[in-house]
């Protein structure tokens, strides 16, 4: 049975299946080797996505093993402004990294050989934002987020990680550290363009190879065409 990663997040992860995403990347690059699962939920944060864990996971597995592993990529909505449009989204930071803790602690007795890979959220373009949410360039509107609160649960989410002793990609960092990175990685200030996906895409890879899961040390699925002998193709097939 072909092993299986569990994508699970907010928007940032439901959309990652659509042209150009992170998700559908990891489902090209493993196409044979491996099953991609989505299990994105947009627009929800670690309160929301905790209370519907077990709903959400449910036939996640197959029938088969545990996971390889599971993404859990979540506080771009935790860290939405207490003050602003959004509020009801807002998770304060302490139960941020409960919550987080909570739902690593769930997949870990769910399935106890699967590698739980805690991703950051995202760095945040505040004008990009303004312009999303009230549809114009105004000075004196306030973003619903800002890249200050998304730093400080970017850090929160590494000190989970660290405690846990779980894999995490500190995307919020890693994306900002390319030229323009507000308009290149990131569509409408938080989102991602294909440019931003490939990051996030090129870290999910290089974590999946420090646990061991990579696509030179999976076999593919099922005979390979050049295996099957022209004379008797139905011998690589077996009884």
């Amino acid at each position: 049975m072909r092993p299986r990663l569990v994508l699970f997040g907010d928007s940032i992860t439901e959309q990652s299946f659509a042209s150009g995403g992170w998700g559908a990347a990891l489902t090209d690059r493993f196409a044979r080797q491996a099953d991609v699962v989505l299990r994105g939920l947009s627009g929800y944060n670690t309160r929301w996505a905790l209370k519907v864990l077990p709903r959400a996971m449910e036939g996640a597995a197959g029938a088969g093993a545990d996971p390889a592993a599971v993404t859990v990529f979540f506080g771009a909505n935790d860290a939405t402004l207490p003050d602003q449009v959004q509020a009801h989204q807002h998770v304060p930071l302490q139960e941020y990294q409960s919550n987080l803790r909570a739902i690593s602690a769930y997949f870990k007795e769910r399935w106890p050989s699967t590698a739980i890979i805690l991703i950051t959220p995202p760095p945040i373009y505040e004008p990009a934002r303004i312009r999303d949410v009230y549809g114009e360039d105004d000075p004196s509107r306030q973003p619903e987020r800002s890249n200050e609160a998304a730093g400080a649960y970017a850090q929160a989410c590494i000190a989970v990680a660290t405690e846990l002793n779980h894999p995490v990609i500190d995307i919020w960092t890693k994306m900002q550290e390319f030229p323009d990175w507000q308009t290149s990685a990131l569509s409408d200030g938080l989102h991602f363009t294909p440019a931003g996906n490939k990051i996030l895409f090129d870290e999910v890879v290089k974590t999946l190879e420090s646990i061991g899961f990579s696509q030179e040390r999976l076999p593919s699925d099922l005979p390979l065409f050049h295996e099957i002998h022209p004379k008797d193709p139905m011998k690589a097939f077996g009884a």
